[in-house]
């Protein structure tokens, strides 16, 4: 993948260049062609200095029990007698640990709802992947005694893909940099995730996959600048350039626009769907 720095524009034409939010569309791509090329032993130099989104504990994981959406999922219903209902979940457990957290199993009267996510990160799983889960399906439910319907899998692809384009856009994190202070230094309960840097403090914000993103930032900007007033720090953006209040208001205005793009999708930032999609 290659991270794509979008230029947060600030009063009188000047860029705050440096501060991170990073487009994903593109770096899933290389992400994919390098592995093929490379595999997973060579460094990837696209990302150097990239702080790959990881989890805070302030903020909410997806429920490993989620129904699944077929926004984001591709769905099979499955038709089970009583005696198959019972032994379904011991017949499921392959098909889970092939596919993982990808893999949804939901129970509902009469049968279940089998369902592979096709968007994530990563990007849109692969045709003959899908290809594979339908087939373990439809197995599972011969071998119990049911059957499964069948949806079109072209067109679920399709949509997946349009999906990932549009979360592609939305994928971004924002860090703020506080130099001069003690990088020792506890966010506890933060919507926002604090790494300690030579100089100073990183704090980051995953904004997908935050709930009210906005206000959050806002959370973090503040902190940030009591830090360094505070203890005599300085806010900057990569490249060492001082982050004053019209930097920061531009910021907030680049986050409204990603919580509309969501939206329209019906995504909204730090829901169990996006909380899906973006992991």
């Amino acid at each position: 993948m290659t991270d794509l720095a979008l230029g947060l524009l600030v009063a009188g034409g000047v860029a705050v260049a440096g501060v991170l939010v990073y487009n994903r569309l593109q770096e899933r791509s290389a992400r994919r062609q390098a592995e093929r090329a490379f595999a997973s032993t060579h460094p990837d130099v696209l990302l150097s200095g990239r702080r790959e989104p990881t989890l805070n504990p302030a903020v909410r994981a997806p429920s490993p029990n989620a129904a699944p959406d077929p926004r984001v999922d591709y769905v099979r219903e499955l038709e089970l007698p009583p005696s198959g209902q019972t032994l379904l979940a011991e017949a499921w457990r392959p098909i889970a640990q092939r596919f993982a957290r990808r893999a949804l199993l939901h129970p509902q009267a009469g049968g279940c709802l089998a369902a592979l996510q096709l968007v994530s990160r990563d990007g849109v799983v692969p045709e003959p992947e899908l290809i594979e889960f339908r087939a373990a399906v439809e197995s599972l439910a011969a071998a119990l005694g049911g059957r499964a319907n069948a949806p079109e899998m072209r067109e679920a692809l399709q949509a997946a893909r349009e999906l990932d384009g549009a979360c592609s856009e939305a994928d971004i994190q924002v860090a703020l940099h506080v130099i001069g202070v003690s990088p020792q230094q506890d966010f506890g309960g933060q919507p926002f995730q604090a790494a300690p840097r030579q100089d100073g403090v990183t704090l980051t914000l995953d904004v997908a996959r935050t709930a009210e993103p906005e206000r959050c930032y806002e959370a973090m900007a503040r902190a940030a600048q009591t830090l360094a007033h505070g203890q005599g720090g300085r806010l900057v953006d990569d490249e060492g350039r001082e982050l004053d209040e019209r930097a920061l208001a531009s910021i907030r205005a680049q986050l409204e626009a990603v919580r509309r793009l969501l939206a329209g999708r019906g995504i909204e930032p730090g829901s169990p769907l996006a909380l899906r999609l973006f992991s």
